[in-house]
């Protein structure tokens, strides 16, 4: 299976540190010589170079000047231009096992992966892994780094939390789980603060998470969760969806992007100790706004009585499924 460190190969190949004006070569093969030892310091941008040369200033304009052909794209990410730049400054600490120091957020986005592998305990100073819109149905908690404090993994296949929560990154603040398999009621059991101490975001939308009070009562456990997403779920389709969680969860900020206000709160106090409000059924109401690409019957003549043309009949059929 395709793996996250597979990818991120792949990333650095695009990245070119080791090609110009990153990296060392003819152009500044001077530095190299000036500094031997691991831990020296970088060359100053004022620092005079041998002709034939660029100085680290020039080579840092060709990658910041938007006209440049070595220029990123405006929508690259903040960390990739921190790379690039620390390439031309001190291309020698992104050797080998460097690089892997130098990275603290690491974005892979709809690349096919399919394997969290443990290539990424390499990455002993990563705080935010992103590797939404891939292929992902398992997350061994062993490989990620301890040190993640963001882990977002929209849009992927991942049906169970057990893997994930057998030794969770204890610095974890935000957890995206949105558009993926989760369902059932076993998957409250490991949204607790005995797995997410630091947990003030956490995404669960668009899965099949059924129910409520089950959910609520673990995540009541969470003492930092501020924001909290379950839209798009059956259970947000029961009629005091919204008045539940907001009185069983008072240190709530936000639920499914909506601000909660203090009038809110209050106008559903004492809802959460009236659990025989929580139906385990919800009715929905569907109507057909406008159909589109459809004959329309007024645009057909009427025939004329005793005409003994053709009638011909459209019939069609709308289905719903849920």
């Amino acid at each position: 299976p395709h793996s996250v460190s597979a990818a991120f190969q792949e990333y650095l190949q695009h990245l070119g540190l080791q090609d110009f004006p990153c990296g060392l070569g003819s152009w500044n093969k001077s530095r190299l010589n000036a500094r031997r030892g691991p831990w020296a310091e970088p060359a100053g941008l004022e620092e005079a170079v041998p002709a034939g040369e660029e100085t680290p200033e020039a080579l840092l304009e060709l990658l910041r000047d938007q006209h440049s052909p070595w220029a990123l794209p405006p929508a690259c990410s903040p960390q990739l231009r921190l790379l690039r730049e620390a390439a031309v400054l001190a291309p020698e600490l992104l050797r080998g096992s460097g690089i892997f120091q130098a990275v603290q957020s690491l974005r892979i986005l709809d690349k096919g992966v399919e394997e969290v592998d443990e290539g990424l305990l390499l990455f002993q100073q990563l705080e935010e892994l992103v590797l939404s819109a891939n292929h992902i149905s398992r997350v061994p908690s062993a490989h990620l780094p301890r040190t993640l404090k963001v882990l977002e993994l929209c849009y992927n296949a991942v049906g169970d939390l057990q893997d994930l929560c057998a030794r969770p990154p204890p610095e974890l603040q935000h957890l995206g789980l949105g558009h993926n398999r989760l369902c059932g009621p076993s998957q409250g059991k490991h949204l607790t603060v005995d797995f997410w101490p630091n947990l003030v975001s956490l995404d669960l939308s668009f899965n099949s998470l059924t129910d409520l009070p089950g959910l609520v009562s673990q995540l009541s456990t969470l003492q930092n969760l501020h924001i909290l997403l379950l839209q798009g779920n059956p259970l947000a389709l029961t009629p005091t969806y919204r008045g539940f969680l907001v009185d069983s969860l008072p240190k709530l900020s936000i639920l499914d992007d909506i601000h909660i206000w203090p009038e809110e709160r209050q106008q559903f106090h004492g809802l959460a100790r009236q659990p025989e409000l929580i139906r385990s059924e919800a009715r929905v109401v569907v109507s057909i706004g406008e159909m589109k690409g459809l004959p329309n019957p007024k645009a057909f003549q009427q025939l004329e009585v005793g005409s003994k043309g053709p009638v011909i009949t459209y019939s069609y059929c709308v289905t719903y499924e849920f």
